[in-house]
């Protein structure tokens, strides 16, 4: 059994492609840029705000245009962040097991941390511990400072942590820290993307990740 258990939050814990990708194309819009299929923002999203407003402008993008672009963002997004955001499937139900086991569930996530604290709130209560956005003090994955305070925070003596991601900055965090690392196969990236990071484990489903968390095999 691993505890903590360390999670991060688009598209491992949340769908939220279809809230980033409305406030992406708003920002778009309004600037008179053209806009992506949501589909496209899977391949922005994972490395905080910031660096999906690069990722989404055109490449010739000039300083005002970035800081035009964040803020119409971020005040579209403040108002609509769970228009369209959903747990994935058995995920809510995995936190309730969890918690009755006396495992300790935490966020290490890249979104900002205003956004995730609310997000996590609004979806899942009290079910996550403690929750370390971007702009929190400690820098953006794949660095591993943010995990590694909290599984020292959080450590049992005589269990290990496990870091659950779904992308390669999740699982280079993981790596960087030293620990267990899933991957899973229901967010954003891809099998091939995983793999290549080479994790312990790829769960494909919830009931799969279940397995691993509390079983360790």
């Amino acid at each position: 059994m691993y505890d903590p258990v360390i999670f991060d939050l688009d598209g491992t814990l949340l769908n939220t492609l279809g809230d980033l990708a409305a406030a992406g194309n708003h920002a778009l819009s309004e600037l008179g840029f053209s806009v992506h299929e949501e589909n496209a923002y899977k391949l922005f999203v994972g490395n905080g705000i910031p660096k999906l407003i690069e990722r989404m402008l055109p490449k010739d993008f000039s300083e005002s245009d970035f800081s035009n672009a964040y803020r119409l963002f971020s005040d579209y997004y403040s108002v609509h962040s769970a228009d369209k955001t959903v747990p994935y499937d058995g995920i809510p139900e995995l936190l309730e097991e969890l918690s009755a086991h006396n495992i300790t569930c935490l966020c290490n996530t890249n979104k900002s941390h205003e956004f995730a604290a609310d997000l996590l709130k609004r979806f899942f209560g009290g079910k996550l511990t403690e929750v370390i956005g971007g702009e929190h003090g400690y820098p953006k994955k794949p660095s591993p400072n943010a995990a590694l305070y909290l599984a020292e925070k959080y450590k049992k003596s005589d269990l290990s942590p496990i870091y659950i991601g779904d992308s390669s900055v999740d699982m280079q965090t993981a790596a960087n820290a030293g620990f267990d690392a899933c991957g899973v196969l229901w967010g954003f990236r891809t099998l091939e993307e995983l793999s290549s990071c080479k994790p312990r484990f790829i769960a494909e489903n919830v009931d799969i990740l279940r397995k691993i968390i509390l079983d360790n095999q």
